[in-house]
């Protein structure tokens, strides 16, 4: 399809569908009035889903605004595509249990490249913290003179859902079966794992880790790095 950014952005994405030029239209009507623009089979009448999440209008450019979650916050403006939201309720059923039985853990786990740990890794982790979620951060909690891979371990065990920032930095790790990849194997290991793609594209992630390129994620180039934090703070969220 002429135009479509399917084979380079993915449409798994928060914003992916969205923004493409063509797929954006592909169920929206003609006219001015404001309506869903997905398939009506669903939602119930009141705009409900039976998958938790309701549709938000379109407006007069015919654009698709998006869908909330049944965890999003209310009053909140942050929204998603069907999608992304199908794919994120098992990690946030699994948040949810993991909230009650342990509460002590952290949030999430950040799997970065050793070079990112300045760049994007760190102004994603401050970006968290600022929206109240527990991160691990190897340049916080590694401790001088420990074992990395020993640290590593006692933090993917002790976080609900682990963040891989893939970037080009990633992509030459994992190819060079680094600590990176250690810490890929066991996240995709454990399935509570969303990619956020960074400087980089789906198409290159699938071509070093099919596996990991499978999964459903977010990326920086449909949306600054501040809505996918907002959209992760929301994802493990919970009010005991």
């Amino acid at each position: 399809m002429a135009g479509c950014t399917a084979p380079v952005n993915g449409h798994r994405t928060a914003s992916g569908a969205a923004a493409c030029p063509v797929c954006r239209y592909r169920n929206s009507y003609s006219g001015n009035r404001s309506h869903s623009s997905y398939s009506p089979n669903l939602y119930g009448s009141n705009g409900s889903s039976g998958n938790g999440y309701s549709s938000m209008s379109t407006g007069r450019s015919g654009d698709v605004s998006g869908s909330k979650p049944r965890w999003s916050r209310s009053g909140s403006t942050v929204v998603y595509t069907p999608a992304e939201i199908r794919s994120l309720t098992p990690i946030r059923e699994s948040v949810e249990r993991r909230a009650v039985t342990r509460p002590d853990i952290r949030d999430v786990f950040l799997c970065h490249a050793w070079d990112d740990r300045s760049d994007g890794a760190k102004e994603l982790h401050d970006l968290l913290e600022s929206r109240g979620v527990s991160v691990w951060f190897s340049e916080k909690d590694v401790v001088l003179g420990s074992s990395l891979l020993r640290e590593i371990d006692k933090g993917l065990a002790k976080s609900r859902v682990g963040l891989v920032l893939v970037t080009p930095a990633l992509l030459n790790r994992v190819m060079a079966e680094g600590i990176a990849d250690k810490e890929l194997s066991v996240l995709l290991a454990r399935d509570l794992l969303v990619p956020i793609i960074h400087g980089t594209t789906y198409e290159a992630l699938r071509e070093v880790s099919p596996l990991l390129g499978s999964r459903s994620g977010l990326s920086t180039a449909e949306e600054p790095m501040s809505v996918a934090a907002d959209k992760l703070a929301e994802l493990v969220s919970v009010a005991l």
